[in-house]
């Protein structure tokens, strides 16, 4: 690639500043009824280093890969239990990616910016994931190219195209709501946090959910945590750890000022996510990680510490969620005290609550968003979260996670959208949700010896 075409990229304009999202919920969205599915994960098969098991029933069975060893040999792993779902996760992604760009030239795809859409026509869209990958290779850990060069020896998929679908997550923006809730906001205290993704649905995530679990088992490879997401999908948008840290995103389509400047080159906001799971073992350490790194685009981040929640409640401690104004300019920490952007109108603070509804700048959800969890406020658990928050608030049409963020009794709520020849609702946070005991799933053991139990 020319120097011109990296200078190109890393200037590249992608939001309108001094406008506001339009969309809001349906008058007459319905609660979520449905009751969530407590059954246990079931075995599948076993390979060294790797665990398949699968919880939920139904069309709304959800994979759970366990993983240990070194980082080429989780990907090694991984790509050796589902190897025929790497493959098409893979190449029909990048073929989605392909055609949307393309649609994007036409017409609207909201989770494309249009000055993206246009500097990938006159490229194409492999040269500017690869352009990407180049840009951002300085600020990526070996754990990522090692865990990508280990699915490829598995699957045969070349780490080209692997790395070109991680990077989409750069060139593109997805409208997504979180809060993070504890004190007297939950009837227990503790932390409870959301991460709604609300990106596209017509693509083939929604055919390949997963969580995957990393053992810590190696030293040097990090802490024990989980990535919620799609099988293959070795970046970080969504989940949790073993030291009661969760994370949230929100891509900014509609900034204001306060937000500086954006870039191309640093390190990928899946890839920092990530890290903050497999290496920061409090806030305070995400603080520092998030400060420090050589940001990237404009969006809204989150991250819980469920350690924190007892002490904030009892003696007015250090808040335990804070989301984040990130962009290449600012790592502005935030708290229930000192939430942005400031609207007595649509988004008004909330006591011991930290909420963002689709966008920065989104009066047409902050609102209903403000307006739900207020109603629940003192009630907040996942169970009326689930049936009165993202169902009437829309937000998680394709994945909706909820963090239990106590220590020791770590839970993970999720659902994910219907998904090719499945029957029930199409989005996410109308369809059941799915609960994983995280503290028991991080201590399972690594199988000693590989047996297909299926």
């Amino acid at each position: 690639m020319s120097a011109p075409t990296l200078a190109l990229l890393a200037t590249l304009p992608l939001l309108v500043s001094g406008a506001e999202c339009h969309g809001k919920p349906s008058p007459t969205a319905l609660p979520n009824i449905q009751p969530v599915d407590f059954s246990a994960p079931r075995p599948n098969k076993t390979v060294t280093n790797g665990m398949l098991q699968y919880v939920g029933t139904g069309d709304d069975e959800i994979a759970i890969m366990h993983l240990w060893g070194s980082a080429y040999e989780r990907g090694f792993a991984q790509g050796s239990l589902r190897t025929d779902d790497l493959r098409a996760f893979y190449n029909r992604g990048f073929a989605y990616f392909e055609e949307s760009f393309e649609e994007a030239i036409k017409s609207a795809v909201p989770w494309i910016p249009k000055a993206i859409a246009l500097w990938v026509a006159g490229v194409g869209l492999g040269a500017a994931l690869d352009l990407t990958a180049k840009a951002t290779s300085a600020y990526t850990g070996d754990w990522f190219v090692d865990e990508i060069r280990g699915i490829s020896d598995a699957t045969g998929v070349s780490t080209q195209l692997i790395t070109r679908v991680h990077m989409i997550g750069e060139l593109t923006k997805g409208q997504c709501s979180m809060f993070g809730a504890w004190g007297n906001a939950t009837p227990s205290g503790s932390l409870l946090q959301l991460r709604a993704l609300d990106w596209d649905i017509d693509g083939p995530f929604q055919d390949y959910p997963q969580v995957t679990i990393y053992h810590a088992s190696v030293a040097g490879e990090g802490r024990t945590f989980a990535n919620v997401g799609w099988a293959g999908w070795i970046g970080l948008i969504t989940g949790m750890s073993a030291s009661a840290l969760g994370i949230s995103e929100i891509g900014v389509s509609f900034p204001d000022p306060s937000f500086g400047s954006e870039s191309r080159v640093g390190i990928p906001w899946t890839y920092i996510l990530r890290d903050i799971l497999q290496w920061d073992d409090s806030l305070s350490a995400s603080r520092q990680r998030l400060e420090t790194a050589n940001r990237t685009c404009n969006l809204i981040l989150g991250v819980g510490d469920g350690k924190l929640a007892a002490a904030a409640t009892t003696s007015g401690g250090e808040a335990p969620f804070n989301s984040v104004q990130y962009s290449s300019s600012v790592a502005n920490f935030m708290n229930d005290t000192t939430l942005r952007p400031v609207n007595a109108t649509w988004h008004s603070p909330l006591p011991q609550l930290v909420y963002h509804g689709m966008d920065w700048l989104c009066p047409g959800f902050s609102k209903p968003l403000h307006d739900q969890l207020k109603q629940q406020w003192g009630n907040l658990t996942p169970e009326s979260a689930i049936s009165h928050v993202m169902s009437i608030v829309q937000t998680g049409d394709l994945l909706v996670a909820l963090y239990d963020l106590t220590p020791g009794k770590l839970q993970l709520y999720t659902s994910n959208a219907r998904g090719t020849g499945e029957t029930g609702a199409v989005k996410a946070y109308d369809r059941q949700y799915v609960r994983i005991d995280l503290s028991q799933a991080f201590a399972i053991p690594k199988p000693v010896t590989p047996v297909a139990l299926n």
